[in-house]
């Protein structure tokens, strides 16, 4: 996820005193699910964790965070981060390609 700078705007303060505000827009970066497969969107980060929905071949997701969790193996090798992709929703990193063995988003809170 990145944060980009895009203006300024004043605003009267208090007292007559000008705020500068800055004005920020968060990107989100989409990512391929791995060819031939239809990812189970878990409601947390493991298999235990209810599923929610499945994927379909060939879908884009975004990446809000990620989060440690059930180690899986993929066709992205094995890993324990799992990917947050909407509120409640997550997918095994391992079948993702994000390019990465390791984290390309902030860590969930």
């Amino acid at each position: 996820m990145s944060t980009e700078h895009i203006g300024e705007r004043t605003a009267e303060g208090t007292g007559g005193t000008e705020l500068k505000i800055a004005a920020t827009t968060t990107s989100v970066h989409y990512y391929s699910v791995a060819p031939g497969y239809r990812l189970n969107v878990r409601s947390g980060p493991g298999t235990g964790y209810t599923l929610v929905r499945v994927l379909s071949e060939g879908a884009k997701i975004p990446i809000y965070c990620q989060r440690p969790g059930e180690s899986i193996a993929g066709p992205y090798g094995t890993s324990n981060i799992w990917d947050n992709i909407d509120n409640g929703e997550y997918v095994s990193d391992a079948y993702v390609l994000t390019g990465s063995d390791g984290y390309v988003a902030v860590h969930c809170s």
